[in-house]
């Protein structure tokens, strides 16, 4: 087996790193934010047990009309679990995001 070498690579030209303007925390939107990871959070833990239902016996007797809505399906009752209490993430990660937000202030 041959390995491939890599070329150098040149040194970097000094460049001051960027900075953002830092903007401050906004409780109504890092909530919001929180709320929506844990919902896609809980989409996910839904998706495969959605993928195992056998919709040819059911009420809308599956096809690719049900086939393409699925997906939204899962997201708006992931939606409504985060809304209602969920598994508890959405309050560590607010609080992990407000910590973020502090830190890039000072």
């Amino acid at each position: 087996m041959t390995r491939l070498s890599m070329p150098p690579v040149p040194p970097q030209p000094n460049t001051a790193p960027v900075s953002r303007p830092a903007v401050p925390a906004e409780p109504a939107k890092v909530a919001r934010a929180a709320q929506d990871f844990e919902a896609m959070a809980i989409g996910e833990l839904l998706k495969p047990m959605f993928d195992t239902v056998d919709t040819a016996n059911s009420f809308f007797g599956g096809g690719s009309g049900e086939e393409a809505w699925r997906p939204m399906l899962v997201q708006d009752i992931a939606k409504q679990i985060a809304a209602h209490g969920g598994l508890g993430l959405a309050k560590p990660v607010y609080d992990a995001m407000l910590r973020m937000q502090e830190a890039k202030a000072q």
